[in-house]
């Protein structure tokens, strides 16, 4: 409860700032930021320039532009590379309304920022459907288990895993007392001198493995127990369904957060708008060189992954600290779901979840994706990408063979089948959660946050808690609005 009243505490403060922004009436690009225009007399050679360009319309980038148009700076564009809105959140559009999403899209306890944004854009959530027994197969044996409850008491193991990580800042891991021998650590190895059986280290594995997009063998215990830190320092909080951050979902699917946030942004939004260069970071005036012209704007937000900030060529070139981030930054955990549509949830008569893990095969886990209502049934997973055909029609004859093993012969026969390799789609999603490996934080980390020249990096690996998540990516775009807004204003007041 301390931890959770200290974040409420950190969002409060925050907004304080921003409404003493809001409230000083400074004066930024002709724009108060109390939201009353005022005579501008700009400059011969700035009347083209914006207060803001913001690079990203993933949920990052769009709730800072929200959050600017709300303290009354209109003198911002947004530029998003793809020719959609919504970054690592989609939706597939399963008809009669239905989607099912491809990336991000559950939120749980803790998440208060993604909360409150479903709530302010009138977006409703309902829970994941998570009642009845899991199966686990295991090359021809089929067992169920029923789900570990809230209430239940935590493994040993990841009692331990919560205890290391209270000492873990997930704001800045590398600060950590104990920072340099936790960040030597792998969390494979570090499993590995707990004298757990086959069992569960699958389990370990298995959950880590799809919290972090690697196997724990290449994911830095430093880097992991900041994440769980996020968590209230509990495991179960952050890879459980009932009281964990895949409690919850939205109705209309994630993606939704980003589309209504769009609406209202007219042409300050700019599609197909890839940003190849940025020149003169360090000087007052930064030109952003894009495939439809040149932006040119006093401050720039980067809501990017720190890998894709290293496809922009800058000029001068980035101090070598943040240059070796984003060059070093792992990328190799894009993440492939497939979804299976069925004419009902059949699977809940049988009193089964459908949560399926595999042991042996392209199956990491599926898990029941259907609509509030239950009106069709949706099967979506998470699968090796390496071990499933590409061919589409493989793909969902595979998986359909695995499903009806767990489930019966109903699993043969989907309506619709639906495959997206976040590796495939397009160049702009490297890589969709984090996969941190050893060494990396206590080197690099400390330049992932702070601004550089009139450059301010945002996106959801930014956020000082729940970073990689959606609510993450929410944070961490008011807290760059933020920074941008108090720059404008000391601007204004040094001018």
């Amino acid at each position: 409860m301390a931890s959770e009243n200290a974040k409420l505490s950190q969002q409060a403060r925050q907004r304080r700032l921003l409404l003493q922004a809001i409230g000083g009436g400074a004066v930024a690009g002709g724009f108060s930021l109390n939201g009353q225009a005022r005579p501008a007399e700009p400059q011969p050679d700035q009347a083209d320039v914006l207060d803001v360009a913001i690079i990203g319309a993933g949920l990052a980038g769009l709730t800072s532009a929200r959050d600017l148009q709300r303290a009354g700076c209109e003198s911002f564009v947004v530029l998003e590379a793809r020719d959609r809105v919504g970054g690592r959140t989609y939706n597939h559009d399963l008809g009669n309304g239905v989607v099912s999403e491809a990336g991000g899209q559950w939120i749980g306890p803790g998440q208060t920022a993604i909360s409150d944004l479903a709530r302010e854009l009138d977006i409703d959530t309902f829970p994941t459907y998570f009642q009845g027994k899991s199966v686990y197969l295991a090359g021809n044996a089929r067992f169920e288990e029923a789900l570990p409850g809230s209430t239940d008491p935590e493994d040993p193991v990841a009692v331990k895993l919560n205890e290391l990580a209270r000492g873990v800042p997930s704001r800045a891991p590398w600060e950590a007392a104990d920072a340099a021998s936790l960040d030597t650590l792998s969390v494979g190895e570090w499993l590995a001198d707990q004298s757990i059986d086959n069992e569960s280290r699958f389990t370990f594995d298995t959950s880590i493995g799809l919290t972090t997009g690697t196997p724990p063998s290449n994911l830095s215990l430093l880097h992991y127990l900041s994440i769980v830190n996020s968590a209230d320092s509990s495991m179960r909080k952050l890879e459980g369904f009932e009281g964990g951050a895949q409690e919850t979902r939205f109705v209309g699917g994630s993606q939704v957060l980003s589309t209504r946030m769009a609406e209202p942004l007219g042409d300050r939004l700019k599609l197909s708008c890839p940003v190849r260069r940025i020149v003169g970071w360090d000087r007052d005036i930064v030109e952003l060189h894009t495939d439809q012209g040149v932006i040119r704007a006093r401050r720039v937000i980067a809501a990017l992954h720190p890998a894709l900030c290293n496809q922009i060529r800058f000029d001068p070139p980035l101090p070598e600290g943040r240059a070796q981030l984003q060059q070093l930054w792992p990328s190799h955990a894009p993440m492939r779901k497939t979804v299976h549509v069925y004419e009902r949830p059949f699977w809940r008569d049988l009193g089964l979840n459908g949560q399926i893990t595999q042991a042996d095969g392209p199956l990491i886990l599926s898990y029941d994706n259907s609509p509030p209502d239950g009106s069709v049934g949706v099967l979506a997973a998470f699968v090796r990408a390496g071990q499933l055909p590409r061919d589409a029609r493989q793909a969902q004859t595979r998986l359909s063979s695995i499903y009806a093993q767990a489930l019966g012969d109903d699993a043969l026969h989907p309506k619709q089948f639906h495959d997206h390799d976040w590796g495939k789609v397009d160049p702009w999603t490297l890589t969709c959660v984090g996969s941190i490996p050893p060494g990396f934080l206590t080197r690099w980390g400390r330049y992932l946050k702070p601004a550089v020249g009139r450059l301010i990096w945002s996106g959801t690996e930014t956020a000082e808690i729940w970073a990689s998540s959606m609510d993450g990516a929410v944070r961490a775009g008011h807290r760059a609005a933020l920074e941008a807004l108090q720059a404008l204003v000391k601007d204004r007041r040094n001018a």
